[in-house]
């Protein structure tokens, strides 16, 4: 997801040195930018030596198939490993994905014709995930796994190991919001996970996380990350973007950053979001319309506090 953000020649060299010390796990999707066509012009030359998992954002059966052919030729490959119904989140797009006419239909003839392995669910909604993959349609579910949002350990994880299957944790430092890097990373690589992605983008980040992973997790370590993941976790958002901020607040960030900024302190990437979300964050006190009731808590399903976690971001600026 992040390497259309940097020159062609850094994420080349990025995914080459991951191949070249072990990583067999590319991850993608078609609504990443340019995301596959990176792969495609940089490692499609190696592609017996890696794992390729994309992904379809559509709903259709028509438009997934015709994303699912696009993505084939951008990543210059005959068969994709591992083919995502992307970013299912509301029971209503679960419903039109499944659907005769929807995209699992378009994955599973994919999978008929030898152009797809396997068929996998993504989403931030760890409890419907959990029931949606109980009915036996998926190989596999990508989901968020990191110290502040440690909720797929509930039902999700569970779930997916009684069905065998693969289960893939993204997200280990949150969007660039977790440190040290070190314990972000060993959070996930101690629990029930196959894979975990962590969107590197340099020689240099492949190097960190390789290194992060260098070593088991003992029993007292594990025991002081999970004492970890329950503070951070305090703030219970699963990043679902259920809610919307008619100030321009992206709330999910603010959410799961709160515990972390004020327990750790943020990494580079964490303080630069601060700074460009500044002004609508100290607006958000004076918004009237949410004065008497917040529109975004409205919207949560699962009724948190978010004008108040927001409103106390401002002391970042302090």
């Amino acid at each position: 997801m992040n390497l259309p953000g940097v020159p062609l020649q850094q994420a080349g060299d990025a995914l080459n040195y991951a191949l070249d010390h072990g990583i067999n796990y590319i991850d993608t999707a078609a609504g990443y930018r340019n995301s596959e066509e990176i792969i495609g012009e940089t490692i499609s030359h190696r592609r017996s030596e890696f794992f390729l998992a994309t992904k379809t954002g559509k709903r259709d059966y028509a438009s997934a198939k015709e994303e699912i052919e696009r993505s084939l030729a951008r990543m210059k490959t005959d068969v994709i490993d591992l083919l995502q119904i992307h970013y299912v989140n509301y029971v209503s797009e679960y419903k039109l994905a499944m659907e005769e006419n929807g995209s699992y239909r378009a994955a599973l003839e994919m999978k008929e014709a030898g152009k797809v392995r396997f068929i996998g669910i993504t989403g931030h909604r760890p409890e419907l995930l959990a029931k949606w993959v109980s009915k036996g349609d998926f190989d596999q579910v990508l989901f968020h796994l990191n110290l502040a949002q440690p909720f797929a350990l509930d039902e999700l994880i569970p779930m997916a190991t009684k069905m065998g299957m693969g289960k893939v944790a993204m997200k280990p430092l949150s969007g660039g919001f977790i440190q040290p890097v070190e314990k972000a990373i060993r959070y996930p690589y101690s629990q029930d996970v196959n894979v975990i992605i962590s969107g590197m983008v340099s020689v240099d980040e492949v190097k960190q996380n390789l290194a992060a992973m260098e070593l088991e997790v003992e029993a007292e370590e594990r025991k002081e990350l999970e004492a970890m993941a329950l503070e951070l976790g305090a703030h219970n958002c699963r990043r679902c973007n259920y809610c919307s901020c008619p100030i321009g607040v992206t709330i999910p960030d603010i959410m799961i950053s709160s515990q972390v900024r004020k327990s750790l302190g943020l990494l580079p990437k964490g303080d630069g979001f601060y700074q460009r979300m500044k002004e609508p964050i100290m607006s958000c006190a004076d918004y009237e319309p949410c004065r008497e009731k917040p529109l975004c808590e409205e919207k949560c399903p699962y009724h948190l506090p978010m004008q108040k976690v927001v409103q106390e971001a401002a002391s970042y600026f302090a």
